[in-house]
């Protein structure tokens, strides 16, 4: 059996691995060789008695045991970094300027107002946060860190993940006065669908499940309006001129105010993931790792929203 610091070291290895996507990034992140990666997770399985990884030449997959044991790992090493961020806050200033690029929605809803507070705390810091929803190559136009949503292409960037983004099909109150509420997907062929042009299943190709089997599929919809800024969409869907999918964070408080209605509960599928992204580097500066971590916590205090 191996020793509990053995254990705690490899733990933590283990999770850089499994974020950096290959054994040799995270032997370069460690400062070790990938033979010594390669060997404390051999370790580390023969220890625990079970296969954590599966390793082809291109790509890393999980285990049922590895994706169980991954989650314990990240919160262990999440507890160390807070540890260590605790004592760095205090002995080291944080200063410059951190150049940031985030989606709209959520720069509106949350990140304004958050790294907001978080340069308030540092008055030696500056954030220059651009809202935008394109993906930006961040060290093509030297941006130290992006929110994005959605599913992340293979890169050399770093990707820490924040929570999903579910979305929701929703009209408003008075659209149904006029209309009959859609009973089923297909229902929503016979409706306006205003349609919300940045997203990666398409305008108009709208991500559905089968609420028994929970199966994902497409349904092509149609509609008389279509915009690429969403809370353009969503004064459209409040006047009533149509039915929208959305993202639930956007629509939250509508929802809740009565100003607009879901339907179709469970039918939607589109979920997307956010994550706090940065380029690779094997010491990502103290200021920007503390900015994550407030990001993240402000994702969190809201989740209920997304």
């Amino acid at each position: 059996m191996l020793a509990t610091h053995e254990y705690a070291n490899d733990l933590l290895l283990f999770a850089l691995i499994v974020d950096c996507g290959s054994f040799s990034k995270a032997a370069e992140t460690a400062g070790v060789t990938s033979s010594v990666v390669s060997k404390r997770i051999g370790r580390l399985e023969k220890s625990l008695g079970a296969r954590l990884l599966y390793r082809t030449t291109r790509s890393l997959t999980l285990t049922e045991s590895g994706q169980a044991l991954y989650l314990q790992a990240k919160d262990i090493s999440a507890k160390v970094q807070d540890a260590l961020y605790a004592v760095s806050e205090k002995s080291e200033e944080i200063t410059g300027t951190i150049r940031m690029s985030v989606p709209t929605i959520s720069g509106e809803l949350l990140l304004s107002e958050s790294v907001a507070e978080f340069c308030a705390r540092h008055p030696g810091l500056k954030v220059e946060m651009r809202l935008e929803n394109r993906f930006v190559d961040l060290v093509e136009e030297g941006v130290d860190l992006a929110i994005r949503t959605g599913t992340l292409p293979n890169s050399s960037l770093i990707a820490r993940p924040i929570l999903d983004s579910h979305w929701v099909i929703v009209c408003s109150p008075g659209y149904l006065e006029r209309h009959s509420e859609p009973d089923s997907a297909a229902a929503l062929l016979n409706h306006n669908c205003l349609t919300y042009t940045y997203q990666e299943s398409g305008t108009d190709n709208w991500l559905m499940k089968q609420p028994d089997s929970g199966e994902i599929y497409e349904l092509q919809v149609k509609g008389n309006l279509s915009a690429n800024n969403a809370r353009a969409i969503r004064k459209a869907v409040i006047g009533g001129h149509g039915i929208a999918m959305v993202p639930r964070c956007m629509v939250y408080e509508d929802l809740q105010e009565g100003k607009l209605t879901e339907i179709l509960a469970g039918h939607c599928g589109k979920i997307l993931g956010v994550y706090a992204v940065y380029p690779y580097t094997r010491n990502l500066p103290l200021k920007t790792r503390l900015l994550i971590e407030h990001i993240i916590s402000s994702y969190q205090n809201i989740s209920h929203y997304f």
